[in-house]
């Protein structure tokens, strides 16, 4: 899989990008990470890429042009790709959506700032918009990263284990039982009995029902979600 990022800020990316699984994704091919500064696509000596919004208020909006022109060289070079928006506005980033993403052969981001982006970028260039949850953040850049990582742990090869994204936290509308190591026993708080008992049967009943426990305790809305097939209103 290819992924070009187009963005005001490139150098967010270096080092999250050199580390962990995406490295090793990177370094045996099964990923290919490109970052563009988005100045590099704007016209004029200042390489503007954001003005005043019309109707006035607060902040600055970026340019579309910059944008369009930064996604159209990319396909020209880099073949077409999904377009994808992170923005506040966009659906929420799920084990589903970033399971059929890492079918795409390549995905071109385009990371907004300040108070947004030009709503044309959205309306006629991006395919969808994405979101990774429901608070603010001061760019698209950490929004690009984490959509990556989801993403790449989907792609064949990335993980030791093949099954692994499909049994993680929401895999299944759950959040995951919690997880022991060695020691046994530490400074008086034990590991419970059922995952020292090599019983495979009890120990994943053990899980379901921790998982479901937890679940119902720390995110109802979640369990709501699966009890009904709808989402929690709370």
């Amino acid at each position: 899989m290819r992924i070009d990022v187009l963005t005001l800020f490139p150098g967010m990316f270096g080092d999250p990008l050199s580390h962990s699984i995406l490295a090793r994704a990177r370094e045996s091919g099964l990923l290919a990470v490109e970052v563009h500064d988005l100045r590099d696509f704007a016209e004029g000596k200042h390489r503007v890429t954001d003005e005043p919004p019309f109707g006035g208020g607060g902040g600055m909006v970026m340019k579309p042009g910059p944008i369009f022109a930064g996604v159209e060289a990319l396909s020209a070079s880099r073949g077409p790709g999904r377009v994808i928006l992170l923005s506040p506005a966009g659906s929420l980033l799920s084990p589903e959506s970033a399971e059929r993403l890492s079918k795409e052969e390549h995905l071109l981001l385009i990371c907004g700032r300040y108070e947004g982006v030009d709503q044309r970028v959205a309306d006629h260039l991006a395919d969808e918009e994405i979101s990774i949850g429901d608070y603010v953040l001061s760019g698209g850049e950490l929004p690009a990263l984490v959509l990556i990582d989801a993403v790449a742990r989907f792609l064949p090869g990335v993980l030791g284990d093949p099954d692994a994204p499909r049994n993680d936290s929401f895999a299944e509308g759950l959040l995951e039982a919690p997880h022991y190591t060695r020691p046994r026993d530490f400074r008086g708080w034990a590991v419970p009995e059922v995952l020292l008992s090599g019983d495979h049967a009890a120990v994943a009943a053990w899980r379901k029902e921790e998982g479901v426990r937890r679940t119902a305790a720390r995110r109802p809305d979640l369990l709501k979600k699966k009890l009904t097939g709808r989402p929690g209103m709370e």
